[in-house]
C-alpha cells in the first residue's frame, strides 16, 4: 500500500469552502489516497455528493443522520424520526454512489439528552439507518460519544456486521466487545492529546485512520485537515512499536475490507 485512507471526515463543512482545492491537494501530498465524507444532517447531502463528483475517485460520499441535530448555532437536540424522514428520499436517490451510511449513532452527552425518551428517539433513528444499510449492503460510519456500550450493544442486536466506530470514547474493554463483533475503530489526530489505552489494546487489524476534520485535530481550537492523517498513523506506530509502513498497509487494507467501494482509489 502506498497511502492512507481518511475513513471519517467532514469535508463539506463551511470551514473548507474558501480553500477546498488547497486542502485536497495538501492531503494528497501527505499521502492520502481517499477520503470518506460523512454527513450530519440532510442539509449537506447534496453538497457531499457534489464534492464527490468534483473530486472523483478521491472524495467518497456517506449519507446519514447524526444523533445530534442543530436547531441553531447555539442550540442542539437529539435526532428524531422526522429528521430521518426528510433524509430518506435523498439517500434513495444517491444510494448507488454511497460507500457507507453515516454519520449515524448515539450521543448520550447530558446536554443533548433530557431523559430516556430522547435516548429512545436516537435509538429508533439508528435502528432504521442500520436497516437501510443492510438493505443497501453498506457499512455504517458510527458516532458513539458517551454511549460506547449502548451503541455496540444496539449494533449487535440489529445484526450489523460492518461498522466503523469513529473517535471511540468508551472503555477499551467495551471496544473489545466491538472487536469481537468484527467492528473497526478509527483513530483521529487528537489522540496525541488524549488517552492512549484504546490504541494499546485494539489489534491493528481492527484499526482505521480518520481525521474528523475540521474537528479533533492535533491542536485544540485549530482547524483540522485531512493532511493530518499522518499524525494518527505516526502515533499508532509509536504506541504499537511497529513501522509506519505497517500502520499504513494494515489500516488501508482494513479500510478496503470495510469500504470495498473505495477500491478505485487504492491500488496496491
Amino acid at each position: 500500500m502506498h497511502g492512507y485512507v481518511d475513513c471519517h471526515c467532514h469535508i463539506s463543512a463551511g470551514d473548507f469552502d474558501k480553500d477546498i482545492e488547497e486542502v485536497v491537494e495538501n492531503s494528497k501530498k501527505a499521502g492520502l489516497l481517499a477520503l470518506l465524507a460523512v454527513a450530519e444532517h440532510v442539509g449537506e447531502f447534496e453538497k457531499i455528493i457534489e464534492l464527490s463528483q468534483r473530486f472523483p475517485g478521491f472524495i467518497f460520499p456517506c449519507l446519514g443522520v447524526h444523533p445530534v441535530q442543530e436547531v441553531s448555532p447555539e442550540q442542539q437536540r437529539g435526532a428524531s424520526l422526522q429528521d430521518l424522514d426528510a433524509a430518506l428520499p435523498i439517500i434513495e436517490k444517491y444510494k448507488d454512489h454511497l460507500v457507507a451510511i453515516g454519520e449515524v449513532g448515539l450521543d448520550f452527552t447530558p446536554r443533548y439528552v433530557r431523559g430516556e425518551t430522547d435516548k429512545d428517539s436516537q435509538r429508533q433513528v439508528l435502528i432504521r439507518q442500520a436497516q437501510i444499510a443492510k438493505e443497501l449492503d453498506l457499512p455504517l460510519n458510527v458516532h458513539s460519544r458517551s454511549a460506547g456500550r449502548p451503541t455496540i450493544q444496539l449494533l449487535k442486536e440489529q445484526g450489523v456486521e460492518k461498522a466503523l466506530l469513529h473517535a471511540f470514547d468508551g472503555k477499551p474493554s467495551v471496544a473489545m466487545e466491538g472487536v469481537k463483533a468484527g467492528y473497526f475503530f478509527s483513530i483521529p489526530p487528537s489522540i496525541i492529546r488524549s488517552d492512549q489505552k484504546l490504541v494499546k489494546q485494539l489489534p491493528l487489524e481492527n484499526i482505521c485512520l480518520e481525521t474528523d476534520s475540521p474537528a479533533l485535530g492535533p491542536e485544540k481550537q485549530v482547524r483540522n485537515e485531512p493532511k493530518n492523517i499522518c499524525v494518527s498513523a505516526e502515533y499508532i506506530s509509536k504506541i504499537k512499536g511497529v513501522s509506519l509502513q505497517e500502520v499504513m498497509d494494515v489500516t488501508t487494507q482494513n479500510a478496503l475490507r470495510l469500504f470495498p467501494k473505495i477500491k478505485s482509489a487504492v491500488r496496491p
